[in-house]
């Protein structure tokens, strides 16, 4: 049976930009980074201390989905204090962290305009 989601892929434009964005400013780690084809390389990040991997690379049918709207929420333990930082590493938030009945989330965007959620555990 399935045990877990073993990774998402985020289309992107530039894979050598997405590949700094993720790793100097979000603190992604490389897991693999290799040649896939002529034009594209197949590069899978992972967070410390977690299953999570995401992969940077974009099939031709998903090239539309550049700079959209993400379906993806990352973790944290503390909102306010990840968008501080995260902030101050020159990371493009849609606003400020709100608060919710749920918990507190902030809305934020990689190099290609994607918007993905950031929210407590």
């Amino acid at each position: 049976m399935i045990k877990r989601l073993k990774f998402a892929a985020i289309p992107v434009s530039d894979q050598d930009r997405a590949l700094e964005f993720y790793t100097e400013k979000l603190g992604f780690e490389i897991y693999t980074d290799q040649p896939f084809s002529d034009e594209q390389r197949w590069i899978e990040l992972g967070i410390a201390g977690s299953d999570t991997r995401v992969v940077l690379f974009t099939a031709e049918a998903h090239k539309p989905m550049i700079g959209g709207w993400s379906n993806l929420t990352f973790g944290c333990d503390d909102v306010e204090a990840a968008y501080a930082e995260l902030s101050r590493k020159g990371v493009e938030f849609i606003g400020p962290p709100e608060k919710q009945a749920w918990g507190a989330f902030a809305l934020f965007k990689d190099p290609d305009g994607t918007t993905f959620c950031l929210s407590n555990l």
